[in-house]
């Protein structure tokens, strides 16, 4: 699913978070949003995903203008850093979670359910952790899961809001390379939030570095490393 983006802008009081914003992410694509804390990335995936709402702009899915489309009709999977498994359900049943609150009309059966979860842990590579809790797993073993648990709906668009900054350096290394290599597996259109320029560089298909709410340049990380185009950006790729 290809997104566009056309000419946000959102304010929150005096404050503008994003001022005249315009992207474009072809299908299939693993793009990163890059930039120092309040620089308006998390809210331009906000915007996208639907939980908050521009000022003005135009947000279209595949051509389709989905900008008052509520949440839960965008057809997108999220992992969020905090998005917190179930304490009190199994790995199975946290996986399972979102396909049985799809509307009684689109519900798998039970059956369809269930092989649909253990297809999902085997592509995390956790097929024997499916009646485990999750204070059993440790930090990395938690963000497949989640991972898993975004993808059962099989979304259009998969949202990633810096999904392993809980996590150690080694373990967050380790899910990076997992991480792209699902993606290219899978196919799935997919924007990340990060302020950790190694990890942009190393996950994405293309970077859109930004700052005050504005973007500075969009290429990929080749591109930026060789023709940044501000003294903000070879900075912020640590170029300089």
């Amino acid at each position: 699913m290809s997104i566009d983006i056309r000419d946000v802008r959102k304010t929150f009081g005096n404050f503008v978070a994003l001022d005249d914003i315009s992207l474009s992410v072809p299908t299939g694509k693993l793009v990163t949003l890059l930039g120092p804390s309040g620089c308006g990335k998390t809210t331009l995936l906000r915007i996208i995903a639907g939980l908050e709402f521009a000022d003005q702009g135009r947000i279209l899915f595949d051509g389709v203008d989905v900008t008052d489309t509520p949440v839960q009709k965008r057809h997108i999977g999220f992992m969020f850093q905090h998005y917190a498994l179930f304490r009190h359900k199994t790995i199975a049943e946290n996986v399972a979670f979102g396909l049985k609150l799809l509307p009684k009309d689109q519900r798998p059966s039970k059956a369809d359910i269930d092989s649909r979860v253990k297809e999902l842990l085997a592509l995390v590579q956790l097929p024997n952790l499916a009646n485990a809790y999750p204070h059993q797993l440790s930090g990395g073993q938690r963000q497949r899961i989640a991972l898993a648990r975004a993808l059962a709906v099989k979304p259009k668009l998969l949202l990633l809001d810096e999904p392993f900054g809980a996590l150690d350096a080694k373990v967050r290394k380790e899910l990076r390379t997992w991480l792209k290599n699902i993606h290219h597996e899978l196919g799935v259109t997919s924007i990340m939030v990060t302020h950790d320029q190694e990890e942009a560089r190393d996950v994405s298909d293309e970077i859109v570095v930004m700052n005050h709410g504005s973007i500075e340049q969009v290429g990929t990380p080749q591109q930026l490393i060789d023709h940044p185009d501000s003294e903000f950006v070879a900075d912020f790729l640590d170029l300089v």
